[in-house]
């Protein structure tokens, strides 16, 4: 399901318009950007994605229904609701990486050391002499 249909979905649920809840849901998947396969999940479709999104955007979000009443939603609902719909169930970060193998790099054990001149952005760079 995209964004937009995740908007739709909770906006159906909770009232308002897919507009109200477009952000959160984009923030969600806006993993896509780096990873355009279902693994894109793994970094906000879980726990602490949902957590992650209240922090962002706040505890509540104020929707006005339909009849005028404005009423607050709770933003982890919203995100909760989004991993569910995609997963059906709402897994944690230690369920992506149970399989996960552990590389050697993964603890400091492959070292590059790097110039300093290489650390610096290039107008930092003190110039050699001139003559």
């Amino acid at each position: 399901m995209n964004s937009w249909h995740h908007a739709v979905s909770a906006a159906h649920k909770w009232g308002g318009a897919p507009e109200d809840y477009i952000d959160i849901e984009e923030f969600i998947d806006s993993s896509k950007k780096l990873i355009g396969d279902v693994r894109h999940r793994s970094l906000y479709h879980h726990t602490e994605g949902v957590w992650l999104c209240q922090r962002i955007f706040g505890r509540t979000i104020d929707i006005t229904r339909s009849a005028g009443k404005v009423i607050q939603v709770p933003v982890r609902l919203v995100a909760e609701r989004h991993v569910l719909e995609d997963l059906g169930w709402l897994p944690s970060p230690a369920d992506y990486i149970a399989g996960m193998p552990i590389k050697p790099w993964m603890s400091g054990t492959q070292r590059t050391e790097l110039p300093l001149s290489h650390l610096l952005k290039h107008e930092d760079r003190e110039e050699g002499p001139t003559e």
